[in-house]
């Protein structure tokens, strides 16, 4: 087949880079290669910045229910283009065809988010704070910013932070991840038919030489971030290190309680969903299960296990598909090698994914689903993110020690809790000491008018993602305190001002 090369998109245009360095990317559900990723030079990380600064002023001077009019456009836009979108990001990404339509879906919700700028731009008046004067606050654009996106979400993630960046009046340069390129190309395309000038939205490509020039950039005054805790904690003390506003979203181990109590069949379906969806690759994916109590636990693995082995693992292509390929062969081998290592300490492997062969995709990028029991805090398997179709079950005595697990681990990204029990639910959602919390609910993930973010090493920064949170990020506050001088005949004050 033909490999095209994917350009980037600056001031308005498309264009090939220069670049002699190139990444390929593939078709995961084939192994084929299907286009030459450029990895853009820092030379035209300037020009792209330049382009964002000399759009900046008028933009961020435009009436933001102008602003508000031009992203209405562009959520129509997408709207009406949602099928060939989600073909994009599965021929690239891996995932089923109806998993990559949810995700168009929330990242939707983002946009549909900041289309209300008028009003989550207002500020705050107070008339006759002193005598005769009065004081306001107004939220302003900070500028030029920046966004560096992960592959698990090719659309949605970048949604999270470029719609209301742009609505809140700056200028956005994204570098989305170099394996699943060509969907924000196809958004950048949608944006600039909605009527975005040019300059408001850039989309440059490249790799870790990209992203420590954003960060580097002395243009830059922001940037968002997702992707794994290393990487998430370098971003943050590089750009804060050169005086940016950084949030950085890490990794996540999320842990799923199931009380003796709960609804069984519920859990286990759940767990299908939020274990093997998009074949694990979900920052919020459930990755723990914790059943409390031995009865529970056997009960919860013989419901599992036959729903595991019917798992219908293929391409996007066929629709029947529940579950796609991993991103890429490197990342299939790593996953491989954590169950490898889960066996080795003596976990109990209950369904074994390792030798899943797909007829007539065998160069594909598959894992089967693979459910270990067993499993004890001091395995990999328990400690890392493995990102993959591999559900860990930890068994727990009691309700406390399923918490106290909870606690013992890094990344405090999200949790649920199965139960009927509405004194447990509350206990857990008050105590648990992380930043999303599912009751019966397994991936607790804020509509768009709320914010998404983890604790711990989970996140890096002081706010959460699009929503309110994302609304402050991408803009600074400034109160105007004011007085006219008609009729105020007053002497020098020398004591400070008071009312």
């Amino acid at each position: 087949m033909a490999i095209t090369v994917i350009e980037n998109a600056v001031a308005g245009k498309r264009y090939v880079s220069e670049s002699v360095r190139k990444s390929p990317v593939f078709n995961p559900a084939t192994g084929e290669q299907t286009a030459d990723l450029p990895l853009s030079t820092l030379s035209e990380l300037d020009a792209a910045v330049a382009a964002a600064k000399e759009a900046l002023p008028a933009w961020a001077n435009m009436p933001p229910m102008k602003r508000a009019r031009i992203m209405f456009r562009y959520k129509q836009l997408l709207d009406e283009n949602t099928d060939e979108l989600a073909r994009i990001i599965s021929a690239e990404h891996g995932k089923v065809h109806d998993d990559a339509l949810g995700e168009i879906a929330r990242g939707i919700d983002c946009v549909d988010f900041a289309c209300g700028i008028p009003h989550l731009l207002k500020g705050e008046f107070s008339r006759n704070v002193g005598p005769k004067i009065d004081s306001y606050s107004d939220r302003q654009a900070l500028g030029v910013v920046a966004g560096i996106t992960p592959f698990n979400f090719p659309a949605m993630v970048p949604m999270w932070m470029y719609p209301l960046a742009i609505a809140c009046g700056n200028t956005f340069i994204l570098k989305p991840s170099e394996r699943d390129p060509s969907a924000s190309i196809f958004c950048w395309e949608l944006f600039r038919e909605a009527g975005l000038p040019d300059g408001v939205f850039n989309v440059i490509h490249g790799d870790k030489e990209m992203v420590d020039g954003i960060l580097d950039h002395p243009d830059i005054k922001a940037v968002s971030f997702v992707g794994s805790t290393p990487i998430a904690e370098y971003v943050y003390q590089r750009g804060t290190s050169n005086g940016k506003r950084m949030q950085a979203l890490g990794g996540a181990k999320n842990h799923m309680v199931i009380m003796p109590d709960a609804d069984l069949d519920q859990a286990a379906d759940a767990l299908m969903g939020a274990g093997y969806g998009s074949a694990g690759e979900r920052c919020m994916a459930i990755s723990v299960a914790v059943p409390v109590g031995e009865r529970t636990a056997d009960a919860l693995i013989d419901k599992l296990k036959p729903r595991i082995e019917k798992l219908k693992i293929g391409p996007a292509s066929d629709r029947e598909s529940e579950m796609g390929p991993v991103v890429t062969k490197q990342h299939r081998d790593k996953i491989l090698g954590y169950i490898n290592e889960g066996v080795e300490a003596g976990a109990d492997l209950v369904v074994d994914g390792r030798d899943f062969k797909l007829q007539g995709y065998e160069d594909g990028y598959y894992v089967g689903g693979t459910l270990f029991d067993r499993v004890t805090p001091d395995m990999s398997i328990y400690r890392d993110e493995i990102f993959g179709p591999v559900l860990s079950v930890v068994r727990a005595n009691e309700y406390k020690d399923a918490v106290d697990l909870i606690h013992g681990h890094e990344f405090a990204n999200g949790t649920a809790i199965f139960t009927r029990d509405g004194d447990a639910a509350r206990a857990f959602a008050d105590e648990i000491e992380v930043g999303m919390v599912g009751i019966n609910v397994p991936i607790p993930v804020p509509v768009a008018y709320h914010s998404f973010g983890g604790w711990k090493r989970s996140l890096f920064g002081d706010h959460s993602i699009y929503g309110p949170e994302g609304v402050h990020f991408y803009t600074r506050l400034k109160t105007v305190t004011q007085r006219w001088p008609k009729g105020i005949k007053e002497g020098a004050q020398f004591t400070f001002p008071s009312t």
